[in-house]
Order: structure tokens, then C-alpha cells, then sequence
């Protein structure tokens, strides 16, 4: 059987029996036929391995919605915005930026562009009015268990275990993760993380600390106090939280690090602005938003096909060491019995 032919929107358009022009619409998710027809014309165009030619990518093509509710990680979004730029600009690509969190507004972005990348805490109702419209959407965000969606992020649950491995290095045995707010899954997942690591060690103690984040960690530091539990070292599951950390300790008379070590989670722009310089985690949001726009490219130049597994890029993050950190020299308040995983506040 001779080699196949490069397929183009013409050969769709003859096997569809339609015209080049109304197949063009159709795949850039644009109006004139019905539903019906343009699930047809995507199913052919998948059947066939149709592959779309960089060079055709139009500027309305790729559009990046933000949402725009979640101010915690409005510097991340930063990042991750500065990474698809760069590398559309390398591509020769132009973008259209948005920020929303509305289904319905979602919905009409999604049918006036061929390529989606969704940076956020979106709803089920708007990611599944985007989805509808059956253009290749790449998520930044977390996406549920075995969820059929592309999807970029971070590696929250290995930089919990490897903060947790980091401390125990420096000879910290009683561990407050600074929780803060529950119900963001990023910070579950650096707990979940750390726990992992504090499990192995029958004389390390990891107490959970969840509360307002509007002046709780003194109110929180206070209750353990009081419980007797005196940790030699803070990992805060933000920059912010860190911060508040750092200047709460210092206002109670605790040098860092010798006294206590802090560390925080993003290294963000405070993180080095303040004194000492924040010990953190870097996430590389930048990077995450060049591999983002990698795949989504990708995927419109060659569809999934019906049964093709989606993609899930991780992009490991790393801890930036300053000085907020350093070896434990006060271990007189360390349980060396069993470990111990504890929760305190709401």
C-alpha cells in the first residue's frame, strides 16, 4: 500500500462533500453549519491525521483566558502569561488574552478561536461549555482524577515531600506546616507531600496549622505553644504566609534562622525582598507556560484522535535556598518516640 498524501482541508472537504470553505469554518469553531455537521467534519479530520501547518495559524486562532477571581496566584499568572508570549513570539504566533471566569463568556471565546489555553480555578459549568465546542483546550490548573483534559503544572506533591527531606537534612524533628485557608488543593497536595516523607521517621512530629489567614498564625502559634509543641521549623504552603510568619517570629524575639528555620512556597517577588531572604520553593511558571503553548500547537496541528490518550506535563520545581533556613540547634522540645501527625485550628 503507496505512502498517503499529506491531508489537507481539501481532502476533508471531498470527503465530507463540502466545500474547503465551510470545512475551514467548521475546524476554526466559526458559525454557518450545524452541530451535527461539524462533529462529522471533526470526526473526519481526526480519521484522516489531519495536520494543520503552523504557517496557517491565524491571529485569531489561540486565545489565553485567565481567570480572573484568584488573586493568590495573580503572580504566577504573571509568569505563566510571560512563558506563552515568549514562546509565541518565537513561533511567530499572535494571542489574545482574556480574563473571566463567566461559562457563557467562556463559550463564545471558545467558538471565535481555533486553540484554548485555560490558566485557573474554573468551574465545571465553564470548562465544559469551552470543551463543547470541541477545539483543543490545554489546562493550567488542576483537573479532576484520570479527567480527559490536556493539562500543564507544577509538582506541588514532590516539592512537599522534598522541603519535608530538606529540613530533616538540616536536623529539624518537629515540623509545622503552615496551612493556612484549607480547601486550596495545591496546599493539600505539598501536605500530603510532606507527610509522605515524615511518615518514614519514627522521631519526626508534622503538625498541620489551618486557620483565617487575616492574623491567625499568632493565634495558632499560641495554641501550640500551649499544647507544648514548640517546632523548630515552618514550611508555609505560600510566600505570603511566610511572610506573615517570618514577621510575627521576629516580633516575638526569634531570630532566623538560628532559632527557628521558615521556607516558604513560590518564590515570588517579596521572597527576596525581605530579611532575611526567604528559603522557597520555585515554580516555574514561565516554563510551564512555554510547553503549555508547545502542546496546545501541537494538538492543533495534529488532533487527538478518537481514543488517544490525554496529556498530563509536570514541570518540577525546585527549592531555592536562602538564608530564612538553617540547621536545628534547639531539639529539647523534639518527641523522639513515634511520629506524630497533628492538626491545629479550623
Amino acid at each position: 500500500m503507496g505512502k498517503r498524501g499529506r491531508v489537507t482541508l481539501q481532502t476533508i472537504a471531498r470527503e465530507v462533500g463540502l466545500s474547503k470553505y465551510a470545512v475551514s469554518r467548521s475546524l476554526a469553531g466559526k458559525s454557518g453549519v450545524s452541530e451535527e455537521t461539524r462533529e462529522h467534519i471533526r470526526e473526519t479530520a481526526r480519521r484522516l491525521g489531519y495536520i494543520k501547518p503552523i504557517s496557517k495559524i491565524a491571529v485569531s486562532d489561540i486565545a489565553v483566558v485567565f481567570h480572573d477571581h484568584d488573586a493568590v496566584n495573580s503572580e504566577l499568572y504573571m509568569q505563566i502569561q510571560n512563558g506563552v508570549q515568549a514562546e509565541a513570539h518565537r513561533l511567530g504566533l499572535n494571542l489574545r488574552m482574556h480574563w473571566t471566569h463567566s461559562p457563557g463568556q467562556l463559550g463564545d471565546l471558545a467558538r471565535a478561536c481555533a486553540g484554548l489555553l485555560l490558566v485557573g480555578p474554573h468551574d465545571r459549568e465553564a470548562i465544559a461549555a469551552a470543551t463543547a465546542t470541541g477545539i483543543p483546550i490545554v489546562r493550567f490548573g488542576w483537573v479532576d482524577p484520570l479527567e480527559d483534559a490536556d493539562h500543564v503544572s507544577g509538582t506541588d506533591h514532590e516539592a512537599g515531600q522534598a522541603v519535608m527531606q530538606y529540613l530533616l537534612d538540616l536536623g529539624h524533628r518537629s515540623i509545622a506546616y503552615v496551612y493556612g485557608v484549607p480547601g486550596y488543593r495545591g496546599r493539600r497536595e505539598r501536605f500530603y507531600g510532606a507527610r509522605e516523607i515524615a511518615e518514614r521517621y519514627p522521631n519526626v512530629a508534622l503538625y498541620a496549622m489551618q486557620f483565617e489567614e487575616q492574623d491567625g498564625f499568632a493565634d495558632a502559634y499560641q495554641a501550640l505553644k500551649e499544647k507544648g509543641i514548640f517546632p523548630t521549623a515552618f514550611f508555609c504552603a505560600h510566600d505570603g504566609l511566610a511572610l506573615t510568619v517570618v514577621s510575627e517570629l521576629l516580633g516575638q524575639g526569634y531570630r532566623i534562622p538560628d532559632d527557628i528555620s521558615v521556607v516558604g512556597f513560590g518564590d515570588f517577588s517579596p521572597a527576596r525582598q525581605i530579611s532575611p531572604p526567604l528559603t522557597t520553593v520555585r515554580m516555574e511558571g514561565q516554563e510551564c507556560g512555554t510547553v503549555g503553548l508547545q502542546l496546545l500547537v501541537e494538538r492543533m496541528e495534529r488532533p487527538r484522535q478518537q481514543g488517544m490518550p490525554a496529556r498530563r506535563i509536570y514541570v518540577a520545581s525546585r527549592i531555592i535556598e536562602r538564608r530564612s533556613t538553617g540547621p536545628c540547634k534547639d531539639a529539647a522540645h523534639v518527641n523522639d518516640s513515634d511520629a506524630q501527625l497533628g492538626q491545629v485550628g479550623g
